[in-house]
This record gives structure tokens, C-alpha cells and sequence, in this order.
């Protein structure tokens, strides 16, 4: 699960590669579609979290992506998870996976009725998808790398 021996706890902890992989989102992206705005990605001094700064209009916030590891903890989350602050107050949960060229971000829980799922185009500045809410809600974007 990462990079570091559990048995060797002389080796600082390491990024591992899954979380890693996320870095292809690091950037600033226009959000176009049902819903429009930009949205910025960077990584945390250290490289365990990617930050996303949000501006779609009404709905801004950041979001800090990475794999939870709580105090005295050895191993990490097995999921990569992340906490979304709005600036209406509210916070909301999600968990990240990239297998290839697709992300999936389930809300709450892998698993989950309410999820996104876009494919990064081959030259990996788009990323087209869609939210999937239960009973059939949801909506398309195209998300395109400007920076």
C-alpha cells in the first residue's frame, strides 16, 4: 500500500504511487457544461495531499485529497479519500480512484449511488464526465486544462 517497510521505521514515509498518479490533475482546468467555473489543483508541500481550490459560481471551496493516516497510525487509508469545505459551510466527503485514464469519485464511500466518472482525453488536458446522482439526477462536464 506504500512505498515504506512497516518493519523499518527509518524510512520516511513515501507518497505511494496510486496517490501519486493524481498529480495528472495538478493544474488550473475550465469546468464547461452543466456547470461552469475553473477549478485548480496543486499538491501540499511533501506530496501526501493534493489541494483543489473550487470556483463554480455559487459553489466555491477546497478540497484536500490524500489517504488518511491518524495519530500513532503506521499504515495509511486504503482508500484515497478527501474533505470538501464550502463556502456556505458545508463539508462533504469523498473517496478518489484513477484506473487508466478514468476517475471515478464516489461520494461518501466506494460504492456509492452518487458518483462521478470522467475519461481524460489521450492527451490527458480533458477530462469529459458526469455526475450520477440516485433516481436518475446528475449532470455532464468538460473539463479542460488551461495552465
Amino acid at each position: 500500500m506504500t512505498d515504506r517497510d512497516a518493519n523499518d521505521q527509518s524510512q520516511p514515509a513515501q507518497p505511494d504511487a496510486a496517490l501519486k498518479r493524481l498529480g495528472r490533475l495538478v493544474g488550473t482546468w475550465q469546468v464547461s457544461g452543466e456547470a461552469h467555473g475553473t477549478v485548480t489543483y496543486e499538491w501540499m508541500e511533501g506530496g501526501f495531499f493534493l489541494i483543489q481550490h473550487v470556483d463554480l459560481g455559487q459553489a466555491k471551496g477546497m478540497e484536500i485529497i490524500g489517504r488518511e493516516r491518524g495519530y500513532e497510525a503506521i499504515e495509511p487509508s486504503q482508500d484515497i479519500k478527501s474533505r470538501y469545505y464550502g463556502s456556505d459551510g458545508s463539508t462533504l466527503d469523498y473517496v478518489y480512484e484513477l484506473d487508466g485514464d478514468t476517475l471515478t469519485i464516489w461520494f461518501g464511500e466506494e460504492g456509492s449511488p452518487a458518483y462521478y466518472r470522467g475519461s481524460f482525453s489521450d492527451d490527458g488536458d480533458t477530462l469529459t464526465g458526469a455526475w450520477v446522482y440516485p433516481g436518475g439526477g446528475g449532470y455532464s462536464t468538460t473539463t479542460t486544462r488551461v495552465k
